[in-house]
């Protein structure tokens, strides 16, 4: 066992006694005020000492000022190591950093924000690729591309010596861009997953909007069909403007009270045509002086 094993982390007795050293390194540092009282002294190695002095700040409430002196062998002259702001066991701590690929939650980017995806992003795998060898039975591989030129050759003189060269009448790339395939990469099954789990998740079977729906999506007529994946199968897209899910991806097992086909308003009844008008007055003649002829006709024949 070496000699610095077996020394004793005692604290040296110069170094302990170099509080005033340190306070005043540690107001030099800090803001004027913050500087509290001593509360400790830690052996940190054979004539290294930090003293450790309440952090005043509000700000950092339980966080202590530690300032570390040391002492050359054989000196008498204690001197400054570094003055740092650290915790104590009490303070109050910012959570663990985490990178910002695992914290970014959903609606967190903005306007001008760029979202890079790793090269080995498991949601992605490659997509068409324009260096890809065409398979020999295409219609734009090379041998049929040279096959074809030489049937058009004019073969009045005899074959041709050699085949002509076939000009590039089309390539992979051209139809895989024309078919919507000219994508570097594409969703993986991974990726197909998490997005139907997702999906599902937020507008799906096991929502309280759809527990309570007269019907599922799939019936309703505001729906919009997914084309070009497997998802199709099981998603589409509502266009209901008074559906709480407008615009957004729904399962085929989704409902809301939006539903097309739940509750048709009724036509507004006809009333039928009136048999006795009641809405409208008949104007009766009168005499001179103001009485109805009939009631004259009638006095005239009593008497």
């Amino acid at each position: 066992m070496s000699a610095a094993t077996t020394r004793s982390r005692t604290p040296d007795r110069l170094c302990v006694e170099a509080v005033d050293l340190a306070r005043a390194a540690a107001e030099e540092t800090a803001a004027p005020g913050v500087v509290g009282e001593h509360v400790g002294v830690v052996a940190d190695g054979d004539r290294v000492v930090t003293h450790l002095f309440a952090c005043e700040d509000m700000g950092y409430r339980g966080w202590r000022w530690a300032v570390t002196v040391a002492r050359a062998s054989r000196a008498k002259v204690v001197t400054l190591d570094e003055t740092v702001l650290l915790p104590g066991p009490d303070s109050l701590l910012a959570p663990e950093w985490v990178p910002w690929s695992e914290r970014l939650r959903p609606g967190d980017m903005g306007p001008g924000d760029l979202l890079p995806t790793d090269a080995d992003d498991l949601r992605l795998e490659p997509g068409f690729a324009a260096d890809e060898e065409p398979p020999p039975d295409s219609a734009v591989s090379e041998d049929l591309a040279e096959l074809a030129e030489a049937e058009d050759a004019d073969l009045s003189d005899g074959a041709p010596a050699a085949l002509p060269v076939a000009p590039r009448r089309g390539s992979v790339a051209d139809v895989a861009e024309e078919l919507g395939l000219g994508r570097a990469r594409v969703l993986s099954r991974y990726g197909l997953h998490v997005a139907a789990d997702r999906w599902e998740d937020s507008h799906g079977p096991g929502t309280p909007m759809a527990q309570a729906a007269p019907a599922s999506c799939q019936s309703c007529g505001f729906l919009v069909p997914l084309t070009g994946s497997s998802l199709r199968q099981a998603f589409g897209v509502c266009a209901n403007e008074f559906s709480p899910a407008d615009g957004h991806v729904v399962a085929l097992t989704f409902g809301c009270g939006g539903h097309s086909e739940a509750a048709v308003m009724p036509k507004t009844p006809q009333a039928p045509p009136l048999v006795l008008d009641e809405t409208r007055t008949d104007t009766l003649p009168l005499g001179a002086n103001g009485d109805r002829p009939d009631a004259d006709a009638r006095g005239d024949s009593e008497g």
